[in-house]
Formats: structure tokens, C-alpha cells, sequence
């Protein structure tokens, strides 16, 4: 059963909150998977235009209706988010002593639209919300007209008024992390407290009864037609939603690596990896009798041994010598003086220095 395989451990006796390292983990599990896949649509996308364009463009809208189908279908059989059961939790009604009920036996309806709603609606209008302020930022920085009506002056006020709002909101979560790390709150989010639900670790009876469940629903047989038609639709819909969430439980860590290797703070590190290799300096072939050797003082030619007159350089190994030596050298012996590459006439190259 993938929801409840090997990941799945039970939690002892007492220890039934996750910690907040645990809890931070589910969250950006989803948080990661988003901008790997919008990348491979990209991929898709900037290769076959025709064809995959429009994943690209309506990527928001195809993303939330599969994370949609894929939060319901852990919800309704496991009471907890794809990432919550990936780290073994589920949810429970608030107000819920110590008998908890079993992950089998789903979340009140309320609690559960509530859950399916903010696991889903809030993460795409907080993405559509900041491309919309992305979008406006741009157009308002090469606007050349001045503000004049009371739309483009509620959209400045907008854009001032964002970056405090979007503070805020990030505080909020902050703030209700480190009182759930000091045990002030019984939530590490506030969406989790506007579900009404909370954390929990899921224990070896919830484990038994998952993959109880999950061996009679494969096992159930039906005989009238629309029980048929019915269980069909069921499995249909279960299992688009059980080939989503294993092939995302097994990519998570490739789709976390693309992530990370195609974000923004990655780039330097990139272009360090990829670069060119640094060509070696040329050999100086020691075993040329004929072989010129480096003075120490870079103004000096290495043929003459003084201040170099009308200074030329050979193109094919970057060398400085005088104009009458390298002409002299070149002609008689077909090669660079130092580092003997073949070398012709047309390979001098005049430098010209700011004094001259």
C-alpha cells in the first residue's frame, strides 16, 4: 500500500506530537515539489511549443486541480495531506483528549473541507497574488504616465502597502512556530488551527487499520450496476490519485535536487560547475638548443636580452618579443622561440603602447 509504506513507522507511547523539525518537513515537501515540476513543464514547454505550450501556460490551474484530487484522496483515507502521511501523521478534530480516532475513520465532514480547502485554495491565491504584485511592480517601473486615475492610485498604494502585509503573514507563522517549539500552542501553523485539526503521530493501530483497509477495498466485490459504476468512478479516481502520490513519493528527492539545482542562490554555483576548464600554460621545451628562456623582468625580449624595441606578439603563443628578433627567429625557423609551436610571418601581431 503506498500510503502506508515503508516511510510509515508507529510513534511510542507519549511521544504523539511531532516535533517542529518534523512538522516544518511536511510542509516544505509540497513547498519543494511545485517550482520542480513548473521547471520540467517549462523543459516540456520551450521544446515543443505547439504541443506542450499550454501546460505552460495554464500550469497554475492543472496544478491545483491534481494537488486537489491528491489531498482528497489522503484525507479521505488517511485523514492527513500527501506530506503529512508521507512523514507518518494525521489529523484530529480539535478538543480530542487522549482516545484519538484511527486514520481510517476520516476527519467530521467540516473539519475535512476546511482542510481540503487551506491544504489547496490558500498556497494557489497566495501564488496568483504574487505574480499579480510581480506584474504591476514591472508595468508601474516603466510606467511613464503619471497616476492619474483612482485605479492606478489604489495599485501604487497596493504595491506600497504588500511588502508589510506579506510580513505580517510571514510572522504569524513564525510567531506560532516558536510558541509550538515552547509548547505555548498545539499547532506549528494557523492553518491547521482555522481547520480546527491538529498533528499527531500515527500509531500501530493506524497502521493496522490502513492496510486492513486498504486489503478489503482491493478484495470487495459489488453485483448491482450502479454499485458497479459507482465503485469504478471510486477506483478510477483512487487510483489516478495512488499513481500521483507514488510517483511523487518516488521523485520527491529528484524534485527537491532540481529545486535546489535550478534556484536562484544555485546559479553561481552552476555556472562554477559548467564552466570551460582553464587551458594549461604552453611547455617551454627545455630539449630545443635553439629554445630562447624567460628573462625575469617582463619588458626584456627573451631573444636579445634588452628592453624590447617595437614590441610584437605571436599569436599562437601570446609571447613578447621585439619586432626585429621574433621577424628574425620566425622566418629562419618556422616556430615561437619559447615554446616552439609552429609559428609563421602573418602570426606577428604589432602592440601598440599608450606611451608610443
Amino acid at each position: 500500500m503506498a500510503e502506508v509504506g515503508a516511510h510509515l513507522t508507529a510513534a511510542p507511547a507519549g511521544e504523539e506530537r511531532p516535533s517542529v523539525f518534523e512538522a516544518v518537513a511536511q510542509d516544505s515537501l509540497m513547498a519543494a515539489v511545485k517550482p520542480a515540476l513548473q521547471h520540467l513543464v517549462k523543459v516540456l514547454a520551450e521544446s515543443n511549443p505547439a504541443r506542450y505550450g499550454f501546460l505552460w501556460r495554464w500550469f497554475d490551474e492543472i496544478y491545483v486541480l491534481l494537488d486537489l484530487l491528491l489531498q482528497q484522496h489522503y484525507l479521505a483515507r488517511c485523514s492527513a495531506s500527501f506530506s503529512e502521511n508521507f512523514y507518518s501523521m494525521k489529523r484530529i478534530p480539535m478538543g480530542n483528549g487522549r482516545r484519538q480516532p484511527l486514520a481510517t475513520a476520516g476527519l467530521p465532514k467540516r473539519h475535512h473541507w476546511k482542510s481540503l480547502l487551506l491544504l489547496v485554495l490558500v498556497p494557489y491565491l497566495k501564488g496568483k497574488l504574487e505574480k499579480l504584485v510581480s506584474s504591476l511592480r514591472e508595468e508601474d517601473e516603466y510606467s511613464i504616465h503619471p497616476p492619474s486615475s483612482s485605479w492606478k492610485r489604489f495599485y501604487r498604494a497596493f504595491l506600497a502597502a504588500y511588502p508589510y502585509v506579506n510580513m505580517t503573514w510571514e510572522g504569524w507563522f513564525l510567531i506560532q512556530q516558536l510558541c509550538y517549539i515552547l509548547g505555548k500552542a498545539e499547532h506549528h501553523s494557523p492553518l491547521l488551527k482555522l481547520a480546527g485539526v491538529r498533528l499527531v503521530r500515527l500509531t500501530a493501530e493506524d497502521i493496522q487499520a490502513l492496510e486492513k483497509k486498504w486489503a478489503e477495498s482491493t478484495s470487495s466485490q459489488t453485483h448491482s450496476l450502479s454499485s458497479r459504476v459507482q465503485s469504478a468512478l471510486k477506483r478510477a479516481v483512487g487510483a489516478v490519485a495512488l499513481s500521483l502520490s507514488t510517483g511523487l513519493s518516488v521523485s520527491v528527492f529528484f524534485l527537491q535536487f532540481l529545486d535546489w539545482w535550478y534556484s536562484s542562490e544555485n546559479q553561481e554555483t552552476i555556472k562554477s560547475l559548467t564552466a570551460l576548464p582553464t587551458p594549461p600554460p604552453p611547455v617551454h621545451l627545455d630539449h630545443e638548443p635553439s629554445s630562447a628562456v624567460l628573462p625575469s623582468l617582463k619588458s626584456v625580449c627573451p631573444l636579445c636580452r634588452k628592453v624590447r624595441v617595437n614590441a610584437t606578439a605571436l599569436a599562437t603563443s601570446g609571447f613578447v618579443f621585439c619586432y626585429r628578433c621574433a621577424h628574425g627567429f620566425v622566418k629562419a625557423h618556422q616556430r615561437c622561440p619559447v615554446t616552439g609551436y609552429a609559428t609563421e610571418l602573418q602570426h606577428l601581431v604589432k602592440l601598440y603602447s599608450p606611451e608610443s
